[in-house]
């Protein structure tokens, strides 16, 4: 279950950020990135349900999803479902910028092999974020990424600025965690210490000024879902 912060005042645009469904990869311990891939596990699709009726009794503006398929259909599905509950569209887009950090060529690698032939990578990707040189695997460090997504943040917060607006952000575990502590003002090496975000977890944020400062409400809320989270379902 997430940690779950008081709420406050509702007149103030919220963004509930969702991590997509467990994929295969996710099962097997490989690492996915930007390029690397994998299909949904047949049972996330009962979980992104039993995430649509936690935020069913809730009204979204839109849904922003990024363009890789795990995200995608996680997205569309979530949309579908909402769609049926509530009995009205809500618009989905896709934004390139939401995708997830190019991992280079551990893209498609298994964890513990990583692990042995870039281990100094793997350390600094997972706790050390500020010592992070992905120049050996080809890949994109913490301050790229969280400058390629913070724009498509503040898009969507400029786009949704009334009050009691809320969106639905889909993306990826790693990316997540770094955008969402960066928007927090959390500092580069203590980006990893709030911990990792489970598959179908939702974060929440608020921001009462259009997206120049936020509000952290719920972190990795998963109590909506049947199943008992394990390692495989967290980064």
């Amino acid at each position: 279950m997430g940690k779950h912060i008081d709420k406050g005042t509702r007149d103030l645009t919220k963004l509930y950020f969702v991590r997509h469904g467990k994929t295969e990869w996710n099962l097997e311990g490989r690492y996915q990135g930007a390029k690397g891939d994998s299909p949904l596990l047949k049972e996330s699709y009962a979980e992104i349900k039993q995430l649509a009726a936690f935020l069913a009794p809730q009204q979204f503006r839109h849904i922003y999803a990024s363009p890789l398929r795990r995200a995608r259909v996680t997205a569309t599905t979530l949309q579908h479902e909402l769609d049926e509950l509530q009995g009205h569209a809500t618009p989905l887009t896709i934004l390139s910028r939401l995708r997830e950090f190019d991992l280079g060529v551990m893209e498609g690698m298994k964890f513990v092999d990583v692990e042995k032939k870039y281990a100094e990578e793997v350390d600094a990707f997972r706790n050390h974020p500020e010592r992070y040189f992905p120049a050996r695997i080809k890949g994109e460090t913490f301050q790229h990424l969280i400058e390629r997504m913070r724009p498509a943040i503040l898009r969507i917060c400029e786009s949704n600025p009334g009050d009691d607006d809320q969106v639905i952000i889909v993306s990826h575990g790693a990316a997540l965690n770094a955008i969402i502590n960066a928007l927090l003002e959390v500092p580069l090496p203590d980006l990893r210490k709030r911990g990792g975000l489970a598959n179908t977890s939702t974060t929440i944020l608020e921001t009462r000024d259009q997206g120049k400062t936020y509000r952290l409400l719920d972190w990795n809320d998963t109590s909506y879902l049947t199943k008992k989270t394990d390692p495989t379902d967290v980064i």
